[in-house]
């Protein structure tokens, strides 16, 4: 999918959830489960639990980070774990 994203991987080692973003989703999770990515190589298989679709990558990174500000309350990346992946834009 070549589109502005912010997406949620879970791993399926540890239960830990990655927020990224990235203009390729389908190949950013491939990198992701090759172990090119540093914070989650250690943590794989990785699996995509949720996306957001965007018009422009600045929107699709302010979203990013707004995900990331919440990275401490568990609720919104469990919640957003068991949703279907949406588009946005």
């Amino acid at each position: 999918m070549k589109k502005d994203c912010t997406y949620i991987l879970k791993s399926e080692k540890d239960g830990k959830f990655y927020v990224g973003q990235t203009g390729n989703l389908v190949e950013r999770v491939r990198t992701h489960n090759r172990g090119s990515v540093n914070s989650t190589k250690n943590r794989r298989p990785v699996k995509l639990v949720y996306f957001e679709t965007f018009d422009s990558r600045i929107q699709a990174v302010k979203r990013e980070a707004y995900i990331k500000s919440l990275k401490n309350t568990s609720w919104f990346l469990e919640s957003a774990a068991n949703m279907a992946p949406s588009s946005n834009g």
